[in-house]
């Protein structure tokens, strides 16, 4: 059960950076990672087609013998969560309560901003998770969802994303906020601009080493933990070639290269 891989998916690019976080932690695990590049992005769809995207990847994903499944996508953790732990047979870990967790430790004045997709803000899961643990946290929300397909294209240092994160980050820097989510796993690929933008008395929280040390102790806690050597395989729901040129450069491996699956 131990030499079994650990499986990963988002709706894109995006969950890579929480694929490079657990590579970072956890050097004895096989992953296997999805990005439904086919279907990117979740953000403006149903809860109801979240929840069913969500359910063939993770299914797909617990065919190939999983033994834990890591949601790195914020807007399938708000959204589809409950029903995977509900139809699955191995464990599932989201996104969403890492990242507030860190939020409440780094912040100073108790003002969180959350920046997400449409699906993740209207959600209110942020707002929960964080005031669950913090009575008095006032948390603002930003939908910014030009990030993702940003993100995705290779924008992050194009003249156009500084102008968009302009418009969807004057409100943020306004509310107060002294601690900044970023509630999408797309977000840390804008994550210079994003910095730049709100100044440097802004503390950017990435839940990507959060929840890479909390899959670390579920791992520790269940006895889980692998000490074979590690590997990282890829598939993606469309444009592998595209895919594999964005998870080189974002992993720092020429050598993977996703393979396409249609699920």
């Amino acid at each position: 059960m131990k030499q079994k891989p650990i499986g990963v998916f988002d709706s894109g690019v995006g969950g890579l950076t929480i694929l490079r976080a657990l590579r970072r932690a956890l050097p004895h695990e096989k992953l296997i990672y999805f990005g439904d590049t086919a279907n990117v992005p979740y953000g403006g769809k149903s809860k109801k087609a979240v929840t069913q995207l969500s359910l063939q990847v993770a299914r797909f994903l617990q065919s190939q013998g999983v033994k834990l499944i890591v949601v790195a996508c914020n807007t399938a953790s708000a959204q589809a969560l409950g029903t995977l732990r509900k139809q699955l047979t191995v464990p599932v870990l989201g996104v969403i309560e890492p990242g507030a967790q860190a939020a409440i430790a780094a912040t100073r004045n108790h003002k969180i901003a959350v920046l997400g997709t449409q699906g993740t803000v209207e959600s209110q899961a942020y707002v929960k998770a964080i005031q669950k643990r913090c009575k008095n946290a006032r948390v603002f929300q930003q939908a910014c969802p030009l990030f993702v397909p940003l993100a995705e294209e290779g924008y992050a240092q194009h003249p156009a994303t500084q102008l968009i994160a302009q418009d969807y980050l004057t409100p943020v820097r306004e509310s107060g906020a002294d601690t900044v989510i970023l509630g999408c796993t797309h977000y840390p690929i804008l994550k210079d601009v994003i910095a730049q933008t709100m100044g440097p008395r802004v503390q950017l929280v990435d839940s990507a080493d959060t929840l890479a040390a909390t899959v670390a102790a579920f791992l520790k806690e269940h006895h889980l933990a692998a000490t074979a050597r590690g590997s990282v395989k890829l598939y993606a729901s469309d444009a592998p070639d595209k895919f594999t040129r964005a998870a080189q450069k974002l992993l720092g491996q020429k050598t993977v290269r996703a393979t396409l699956k249609k699920v």
